[in-house]
């Protein structure tokens, strides 16, 4: 067994503002974003949540900006966490009550916009969602070389290297351009290559969209979000955000690849299982890590795939990490709420995350709900723990007696309720009340009341 070190803070590159410089240009750059959401606060408006043309139009005269630039705020301000959506309903987000007293929240904040620069900067309307996810996707390299170069950065460069990157995408997935290859191209312009266009549709190779446009387009979006500058088209630069959230992100990358679970190329179930004998801090640790080094959509989508397999120990992990995820998973999160199997986890996620204390959120929960939940942890603990776990996890059901918990444990319908009373009955020491579960586990097997 070998001794791991522990790895030095890294620190910024040089020249990078203090923290609470940084956080007053983010403050800067999200300025209409939190006066929306403010107003918004205070109106609680049903019709806010929507922003309706009635309600822009009120905000409009209320904070002296034009409609389009009170829809450009509110949209910051969602993708932000300033605003949170519960229904109907907009109500402020933690980070608008943190916003002028927390750099770190404001931080945070101005981040998750970076993150979805492509949405801020919609892509144009006649360019295929194959092509734009293909640039989304090779972006990182881009803001790579800028952070690197220190300095302004000309178009042609990151053009070419761009063009170099989808190509390699396209290559990994085994993509081969199909339909009539262009023969002709004039002698001015030279052969076109695979990567200089980007076929709009798989079934549409004839009408390339140039990997400029899309480019121009990326960097555009990057300038709205207070990423990087623009010299009248010829250069990018990054700001000092950009240039600090580029390295956060790789800093992220590096921490990935050394942590003791080596968990950031796993599988979200390799990596849940990787965490299993964690403690909450350093398995949070491991989270973070791994979801740094994929996008919120798709790791989302894997950890509520592994909640919804067989293995309780894995489905109560994957909601550990989905509340690392925070904000950003709630949609697909509250989605989930109509499968049985996950609604109890879903309740006490939303509970939490709408600001109620860990310790009370279980309030919202039904008995029945409640008692299959309790249920499916010890069918975790069954499958992983001790038995001693598992004794001490009886004292936890909301029922008061081991015969009402039985009752309603048999007709709660859970499928692994007769092998969660076999391991209760071993492990309870009490031969009377062993003999008594015994038999629910047998009625429970054998369709018995």
């Amino acid at each position: 067994m070998t001794t791991r070190g522990t790895r030095p803070a890294p620190r910024p590159p040089e020249g990078t503002p203090v923290p609470s410089e940084l956080a007053r240009q983010a403050r800067t750059v999200l300025a209409d974003a939190v006066r929306i959401a403010r107003w918004a606060a205070v109106e609680r408006d049903p019709s806010t949540a929507q922003l309706s043309g009635r309600t822009q139009e009120r905000a409009a005269v209320a904070l002296e900006l034009t409609p389009l630039q009170v829809r450009a705020g509110w949209d910051r301000a969602r993708l932000a966490g300033l605003v949170e959506l519960h229904g109907d309903t907009a109500r402020p987000g933690w980070r608008l009550r943190a916003w002028d007293r927390d750099d770190m929240a404001v931080l945070r904040g101005w981040v998750a916009l970076f993150d979805a620069w492509s949405l801020v900067h919609p892509a144009p309307d006649d360019v295929a969602p194959t092509a734009v996810a293909e640039v989304v996707e090779a972006v990182p390299q881009v803001l790579s070389l800028l952070q690197l170069s220190a300095g302004p950065v000309l178009v042609p460069v990151l053009l070419d290297l761009l063009q170099q990157r989808v190509a390699e995408l396209r290559e990994e997935r085994c993509e081969v351009a199909y339909g009539p290859q262009p023969e002709d191209a004039d002698a001015d312009s030279g052969p076109a290559s695979d990567s200089e266009h980007v076929p709009e549709s798989d079934s549409d190779a004839g009408a390339p969209v140039p990997v400029s446009l899309l480019l121009d387009w990326a960097l555009e979006g990057l300038s709205a979000v207070g990423a990087l500058t623009l010299d009248k088209g010829r250069s990018a630069t990054l700001t000092p955000l950009g240039n600090w959230a580029v390295w956060v992100k790789l800093e992220q990358i590096c921490v990935a690849a050394q942590s003791p679970a080596g968990n950031i190329e796993q599988s979200a179930e390799d990596m849940l299982r990787g965490c299993a004998r964690l403690t909450p801090g350093p398995a949070r640790a491991e989270y973070r890590a791994w979801l740094a080094a994929r996008t919120v959509s798709s790791a989302v989508a894997e950890l509520l795939g592994v909640a919804r397999g067989e293995d309780a120990l894995l489905r109560g992990l994957a909601f550990e990490a989905l509340r690392v995820v925070g904000a950003p998973a709630e949609a697909e999160v509250r989605a989930a709420a109509d499968e049985p199997s996950l609604r109890p986890y879903v309740l006490l996620w939303l509970a939490e995350h709408e600001g109620a204390d860990p310790e009370d959120a279980a309030d919202v929960l039904t008995r029945e709900e409640a008692t299959w939940l309790w249920v499916d942890t010890a069918a975790a603990v069954a499958d992983h723990g001790e038995p001693q776990l598992l004794l001490r996890h009886l004292d936890s059901a909301v029922q008061g007696t081991v015969p009402a918990l039985l009752d309603e444990v048999r007709a709660g319908g859970h499928p692994r309720t007769v092998q969660v009373l076999v391991a209760l009955a071993a492990a309870h020491p009490d031969p009377a009340l062993a003999k008594a579960v015994r038999r629910a586990a047998f009625q429970v097997h054998t369709g018995g009341a």
